[in-house]
């Protein structure tokens, strides 16, 4: 890839996408970059990880919380599973994940919250039979 020294954001936010997303995730995207999407992950990398979730009115267990109901409102539902993931490193609960799914179906509609229901039970029940 690209030889470019990484800037202050991109260090930041590859600092923060590893404390969020784990070492394991962030080592398996950056093993399958290309030429091609090295770009659009570096884009991510210091948009949305080196600056949103760097910023500190928001703690990050509430990054989570707003994160998962967005991407369940929107459809993302890969992104669901992985941010449900996520938060094993951000603080937010079974209980915090049950109530933005809640205003999911309140605010953007009963099928989508139905559908992330059904994957987050999925998530979490992986995440507490991986448990030690």
């Amino acid at each position: 890839m690209a030889d470019t020294p990484a800037s202050d954001t991109f260090t930041t936010g590859m600092k923060t996408r590893r404390s969020v997303l784990g070492n394991a995730h962030v080592d398996r995207a950056e093993s399958n970059k290309t030429p091609f999407d090295e770009p659009f992950q570096t884009l991510i990398t210091e948009a949305a990880w080196g600056r949103v979730w760097t910023g500190t009115h928001w703690t990050k267990r509430e990054r989570s919380m707003v994160t998962i109901a967005l991407l369940a409102a929107l459809g993302h539902y890969d992104e669901v599973a992985m941010h449900i993931r996520a938060t094993a490193n951000t603080g937010a609960t079974a209980e915090d994940i049950r109530e933005a799914l809640m205003h999911v179906a309140i605010y953007a509609g009963v099928p989508a919250a139905n559908h992330a229901f059904k994957i987050a039970k999925a998530t979490l029940a992986e995440m507490e039979t991986a448990k030690p």
